[in-house]
């Protein structure tokens, strides 16, 4: 059995993604959109939230934004800590196909296999991410990589614009 998403499936998602784009008013309301479009039409996706560089936090600090999911009790995580403070840090994707062969997981649930974390970037500077957890083994193939990635860039856009 593959772990990839089927190709149709994600073609649908990322029009959806365009569509909640044109009519989001705000980027708060495009996040919230799309955590919502992500954890209900993507099967492997379980946990999907976005987590935002508080403003002038010294040392600097994710803060979680609006999410679908079980409740987490990472609600605020320093640029070097988990996966998520690698993606913020490093300003490129991970995907761990195993949580539990990475050190750097910070264990949210004990159903969780498998992680992928995209960066958000305005004008060149990471601003946060957006994190997806999966109950599968290797759940995110590189259609899943490419369609995460689009969702943050188009985040990244409308933050610019705000």
């Amino acid at each position: 059995m593959s772990n990839s998403s089927a190709p149709g499936k994600i073609d649908e998602v990322r029009k959806e993604v365009d569509r909640l784009y044109s009519k989001a008013l705000s980027a708060d309301e495009l996040m919230r959109g799309i955590t919502v479009l992500l954890n209900q039409h993507m099967l492997k996706y379980n946990w999907v939230g976005f987590y935002m560089l508080e403003a002038g936090a010294n040392p600097p600090l994710l803060v979680l934004g609006h999410y679908q999911g079980a409740m987490t009790p990472h609600t605020h995580i320093g640029l070097h800590e988990g996966i998520c403070g690698a993606a913020a840090s490093s300003g490129k994707t991970v995907v761990v196909d195993d949580v539990k062969l990475d050190p750097r997981y910070l264990a949210c649930s004990l159903e969780t296999k498998s992680e992928i974390v995209v960066p958000v970037f305005v004008k060149g500077k990471v601003v946060g991410e957006l994190d997806i957890d999966s109950h599968f083994l290797a759940a995110f193939a590189e259609e899943d990589r490419k369609l995460v990635e689009y969702c943050a860039e188009l985040v990244g856009k409308r933050l610019e614009k705000a």
